[in-house]
Formats: C-alpha cells, sequence, structure tokens
C-alpha cells in the first residue's frame, strides 16, 4: 500500500490563496484595460452622427440636395472597410503580439480621427478627402475588436458566468458611444473639428496607456491560466489540450526509462475552417442583420431626433446629440440583462431570439409615440435600446467566446480572433448596409426607414429559430 499523501501545510496554502488572488486581480486589470480600449474606439466613432445635422446645413459637400446621399456613403465607406479588413484583423491577432497589436490600432484611429477634424481647421471640402479618411479609419479600427475578444478570452476562457461577465464587459460599446456623444456635444460650438480632435487625443493617450500595462495573456506574467482556474475553482478536473511536437525515450537518473515529450500549443486555426465550426455561420447572418439595425440608430438617432419635432419642438444639434445618449444607457442594461438571462437558462440563442422579438414592438411605439412628449421620447428610446443591443452584445462576445472554444476544435484558445472576426466581420457587413440605406430611404420619410429596421430584425430571428429549437429540445431532454 502506498503511503497516504503528506496535508498541505498552513504555508502552502497561503502561498496558494496568494497566488490566486494575484491572478485574478491581473484578471479584472486586462478586463478594465480592454473595456476603455474598445470604450475608446467607439468614441472615436461617434463624432460623425453628432456632427451630420450641422454638416448637412452648413458645409459643403454635404450641405446640398444629395447632402444625406453622401453621409450615409461617408458611413458605408467607414463600414465596409472595416468589415473587409476584420477578417484579415482575425487572422493576425491570432498570431501576433495582442498588446502591440492593439496599442497600434489605437494610435492609428486617433491620428485619423484627427484627420477628419482637420478638414475643419483647414477649410477642406473635398468629398474624396472624407471618404479617404473614413476608410483608413475603418482599416485601422478593425484589429481593436478581435484584439480586446481575444485577450478576455486568455483570461476568462474557462470562467463560469461567461455570458455575466462578457455582458458587464460588453457595455463598453454603449459607454463608449456616450462617451463619444457627450464630448462631441460638448465641443460643437467651438467648431465641429472639435468633436473630432478630443475623442481622436482620448483614444491616442489611451493607446499608450494599453501599450505599456496590459498583459494579453497569463504566460506573458509567468502565470498557468490552467493551474490558476483549478485553483481558484476547486475543480481538478480540467484538461489541458497539447499537440506533441517529439517523444523520446531517456534513461533517468535512477536508471529507470523514461518517457520527454516536447509539446506545443495548438496551431491557430484557419478561415474557412472557423466558418465550418457548428454555429459560426447563423450567428454571423443574424448579427449581419441585427447590427445593421444598431448601426443605424449609432450614425443617425441624432440627426433623426434633430429633424423630427418632441412636443411640437425642434432640438438644437447639441440637444439632439445629448438625448441619443439615452439609447445607449438603455443599451448597456440590455447587455447586462442579455448576458445574465443566458448563463441563468444556459441557452444563449433563446435569449437572442426574446430580444430581437421583443425589439420589434419597441421600435415601433417609438416611432408611433416618441414625439408626443420628452418623456415618451426618453422611455420609448431606452426601451429601443435595450432590445435592440442586448442580441447585438451577447452574440458579439459570449456568443463568439462559446465557439471560438467549443468541444469541436478542443478548446483551441487559438481560434478565438478568428472566430470572433468572422462573427463581428459579417456583422460590420451589415453595420455598413444600415447607414447606406438610411440616407437614401430617409429622404422618402422615416417610416420606410423603421419599416426597414423591423424587416432586418426579422430576418435575424430566423436565422437563430434552428439554434433556439435545439436549445429548447435539449433542456426537455435533459429534465426527462
Amino acid at each position: 500500500m502506498e503511503p497516504a499523501a503528506a496535508p498541505a501545510s498552513h504555508a502552502d496554502l497561503h502561498s496558494g490563496h496568494a497566488a490566486a488572488r494575484g491572478f485574478r486581480s491581473r484578471q479584472y486589470a486586462a478586463l478594465a484595460l480592454t473595456f476603455a480600449a474598445y470604450a475608446a474606439f467607439h468614441a472615436s466613432r461617434k463624432p460623425p452622427s453628432i456632427v451630420k445635422a450641422v454638416l448637412s446645413a452648413e458645409w459643403a459637400p454635404f450641405s446640398g440636395p444629395r447632402g444625406t446621399h453622401r453621409l450615409g456613403e461617408l458611413d458605408v465607406a467607414f463600414l465596409s472597410a472595416y468589415a473587409a479588413a476584420m477578417f484579415a484583423a482575425g487572422h493576425l491577432a491570432d498570431r501576433a503580439d495582442l498588446r502591440v497589436l492593439l496599442a497600434a490600432a489605437m494610435v492609428a484611429s486617433g491620428a485619423t480621427s484627427a484627420a477628419l477634424g482637420a478638414a475643419y481647421f483647414f477649410d477642406v471640402h473635398s468629398f474624396p478627402f472624407f471618404l479617404a479618411a473614413q476608410v483608413a479609419s475603418g482599416v485601422v479600427q478593425s484589429a481593436g475588436w478581435p484584439c480586446v475578444v481575444a485577450v478576455v478570452g486568455n483570461w476568462f476562457g474557462h470562467a463560469s458566468h461567461r455570458g455575466t461577465i462578457m455582458g458587464l464587459w460588453t457595455s463598453h460599446t454603449s459607454v463608449g458611444n456616450i462617451a463619444g456623444s457627450v464630448l462631441a456635444a460638448a465641443v460643437l460650438e467651438f467648431g465641429w473639428g472639435w468633436s473630432f480632435m478630443v475623442p481622436a487625443f482620448v483614444i491616442t493617450a489611451l493607446g499608450v496607456v494599453v501599450l505599456v500595462f496590459l498583459v494579453a495573456h497569463p504566460s506573458d506574467a509567468g502565470l498557468e491560466l490552467d493551474k490558476m482556474e483549478i485553483e481558484m475553482n476547486g475543480d481538478g478536473g480540467e484538461e489541458v489540450e497539447l499537440l506533441v511536437e517529439e517523444k523520446k525515450i531517456v534513461e533517468g537518473d535512477d536508471g529507470e526509462l523514461e518517457v520527454e515529450m516536447r509539446c506545443q500549443l495548438p496551431r491557430a486555426i484557419g478561415f474557412l475552417e472557423a466558418w465550418r465550426l457548428p454555429g459560426v455561420a447563423p450567428y454571423a447572418f443574424c448579427l449581419f442583420f441585427s447590427k445593421l439595425v444598431a448601426y443605424t440608430f449609432l450614425y443617425w438617432l441624432p440627426f433623426y431626433i434633430r429633424n423630427n419635432a418632441v412636443a411640437g419642438q425642434f432640438l438644437s444639434h447639441k440637444a439632439s446629440g445629448v438625448l441619443s445618449i439615452v439609447f445607449d444607457i438603455g443599451g448597456v442594461l440590455g447587455g447586462v440583462s442579455a448576458g445574465f438571462l443566458s448563463d441563468a437558462i444556459g441557452a444563449r440563442a433563446v435569449t437572442s431570439a426574446v430580444f430581437l422579438l421583443l425589439s420589434i414592438p419597441a421600435l415601433i411605439l417609438y416611432r408611433t409615440f416618441g414625439s408626443i412628449s420628452m418623456r415618451h421620447n426618453i422611455g420609448l428610446m431606452f426601451l429601443s435600446g435595450y432590445f435592440v443591443n442586448g442580441p447585438y452584445s451577447l452574440i458579439t462576445t459570449a456568443v463568439a467566446t462559446d465557439l471560438g472554444t467549443q468541444d469541436a476544435i478542443k478548446g483551441n484558445s487559438r481560434a478565438l480572433a478568428t472566430v470572433s472576426a468572422i462573427i463581428d466581420g459579417t456583422g460590420s457587413i451589415g453595420a455598413a448596409m444600415g447607414p447606406l440605406l438610411t440616407g437614401y430611404i430617409s429622404t422618402r420619410g422615416w417610416n420606410s426607414v423603421f419599416f426597414m429596421l423591423i424587416m432586418s430584425i426579422s430576418i435575424a430571428l430566423m436565422f437563430l429559430i434552428r439554434i433556439a429549437r435545439d436549445e429548447i429540445v435539449s433542456k426537455i431532454g435533459a429534465r426527462h
């Protein structure tokens, strides 16, 4: 009989708890830095929507009869470049130093935003200049999302309550929109160029902070992720997938033969291989249509508020921009609620489908009754943001992480950035279509725009029906 293992000493236990606390603090530091980084990306995207009404009123080439068309074309220039570059960015993020790539993307985004602001100070009226600046901005910003998702996946890839964590974390989108709206609107009276310059400074400064302080992976800090998670969760049954690169028989110190193996991490997954993973395509196409709706509000809501009277009165440019943050406040709570609910019921698709379904009457009510009074407008705008942003936030974070670490690839964490880029890149194509179509359709009336949004939500819902049904069947089967 083998002797019983000696009990762990008090010093060993204390050391283990201290290591776990240190690991947890680094987790939260990575969460906070990536949150701030992506909030800054969204803050730098918000100025075009804040200055839209000013440009259409007084700045050529956007002040003519085709002004709204050209404003929509600017939106699609950014979002098309963003979507096209996203697929390459995800492939690059799975192979590059995430800290350096993310910081470089932030500094470059600050430069492109500053270039747009410079058009005001140098009296530039060239439409090709605005287009080129938006295309450049879309390309450099595309690296942001796969980088932050991969970093969070590195630190929280096996965490319980992932949906709740991601729901809280993904509020960076709405927080960034709110911050960008407030900053851009606050300095708009000094000239619309400042609405670009201030967010440009913020994202550049945060890019430097990320470069200095972000730890992209536990191994970069000399930590062993799976060992720390086992100690914190009290579960010794987790497995780590390693590929055996070399194996040989050697003689040990005691004269017995031993097996010596040299291992490596799994290879990064291929682009087409990632597309074929279960669930990736349906969720990607669902996000195409749901992100179309979310980004239409992102780029056109201040313009819509400015040109539609509330209680018989038209709001100023600044007031319209500030009021539009109510939609994003609803989006913050919607994203957190969707993540918490999906964890509670263990069904991401069902949760997303419920939010999509309820967003249809929310949009109808906002369009129909939002002009009655300021109270109606704020309440119904909040409700619309809550239901529209819930599934959008859930799919781009918790769902993407689930799919990027699923059993089909045996937890290969080097697939996460690629899968996230595929889902968000496909969604970004839809995001490009929404603002472009709105620029043309709005000239026929805003009822047509809201009809387009409701049809998009309905199509997004169709892509989730089969997955949601499978989740429900699985839950019923488990109970029996």
